[in-house]
C-alpha cells in the first residue's frame, strides 16, 4: 500500500504505441481486427504517445484518421521526425518543424506533447539546441530526450527552462535521467523495468516512481506517463499497476481499466 501523497497532479498514463501484433491474444481479442485496435486502446486508456510519427512522418489525413477514431477526451503525444533528429541532428529546423506540425494539426485539441528524441551518440551542443526549441510553435508541449550523459549540465537545464520545454525522463532498469523540472509539465518514459517477466516493472518500483512524479512537479500540473516496454505486454500491464499506486496516492490520473489489464502478467 502506497502512503498518500497529497498532491494535484494529474497523471496521464499510456504506453509507447498500439500496434503490437504480439499485443493480440492478451490485451487485443483474437479476433478484432488490427483496423479497429486504436478504438480498442482508446476506449481503454486516454492517451498514446505515438512512435510511426518518428520513423516515417503520416500526411494529415493519416491524423485526421485517428482523431476522427477516438474519444473528444483522447490525447496523441507524437514524437518528432527522425530525419530532423537523427539525420539532421537539429541543424536546420525551420521546414522539418513546420512540415511536423502542418501534419500533426490534424489532430486539433487531440495533439499532446511533441517528444524530440536525439540519438544516443549526438553530444551535448546548446547552440543547436538553442535554435532548434526557438522555432517551435510557442503553444507546443515539447519534451526532449537526450540518450547521451553530456547533456546532463546545469546549462542544458537552464535552457529548458527558458523555453519551458521538458525533460524526458527516462528510466530503464534503475538507471534514469535527471529529476529535472523545466516546465509546466512532465514527461517520464518507462524503457524497462526488474521485475519477473522482462521487462515488466513490480508494483513496489511503480509506487516509488509515482510519489516521486508528485513530488517533482508543481500543482496543479500535468504529468504524462508512457510505457514503451511492449514485449509480453508488460506496457499495458505496468500501465494499470501505476494507475493503481496513483489511486493509493490520491493522484488524480487518466483512465485505465486497472481490472482488465492486471490478468495479462502472471
Amino acid at each position: 500500500m502506497c502512503p498518500r501523497a497529497g498532491r494535484d497532479v494529474t497523471l496521464f498514463i499510456g504506453t509507447s504505441g498500439w500496434q503490437y501484433t504480439h499485443w493480440r491474444g492478451t490485451f487485443y481479442p483474437d479476433v478484432l481486427p488490427s483496423s479497429r485496435w486504436l478504438v480498442y486502446y482508446a476506449d481503454r486508456l486516454q492517451v498514446v504517445e505515438v512512435n510511426n510519427t518518428f520513423y516515417r512522418l503520416p500526411e494529415a489525413n493519416v491524423f485526421r484518421t485517428w482523431a476522427e477514431r477516438t474519444p473528444q477526451d483522447f490525447l496523441f503525444a507524437a514524437k518528432m521526425s527522425r530525419f530532423f533528429t537523427h539525420i539532421k541532428r537539429l541543424r536546420d529546423p525551420d521546414e522539418p518543424i513546420a512540415r511536423f506540425f502542418d501534419r500533426a494539426s490534424a489532430l486539433g485539441t487531440k495533439l499532446g506533447p511533441v517528444l524530440v528524441q536525439l540519438p544516443p551518440g549526438m553530444k551535448r551542443d546548446a547552440g543547436r539546441l538553442d535554435a532548434a526549441l526557438e522555432r517551435f510553435p510557442k503553444s507546443a508541449r515539447v519534451a526532449v530526450e537526450f540518450r547521451d550523459e553530456t547533456w546532463f549540465s546545469p546549462e542544458i537545464e537552464s535552457l529548458l527552462g527558458r523555453h519551458r520545454a521538458a525533460l524526458c525522463v527516462w528510466d530503464r532498469k534503475g538507471s534514469s535521467a535527471p529529476l529535472w523540472r523545466t516546465a509546466d509539465f512532465g514527461y517520464v518514459r518507462f524503457h524497462e523495468g526488474s521485475a519477473s517477466p522482462a521487462p515488466c516493472y513490480g508494483a513496489r518500483a511503480l509506487c516509488v516512481w509515482a510519489r516521486r512524479l508528485a513530488k517533482i512537479w508543481p500543482e496543479p500540473c500535468d504529468v504524462f506517463a508512457f510505457f514503451n516496454n511492449d514485449v509480453n505486454t508488460c506496457a499495458i500491464h505496468d500501465a494499470g499497476l501505476l494507475a493503481r499506486a496513483a489511486d493509493q496516492l490520491g493522484i488524480t490520473r487518466t483512465r485505465v481499466l486497472v481490472g482488465e489489464t492486471r490478468r495479462l502478467v502472471a
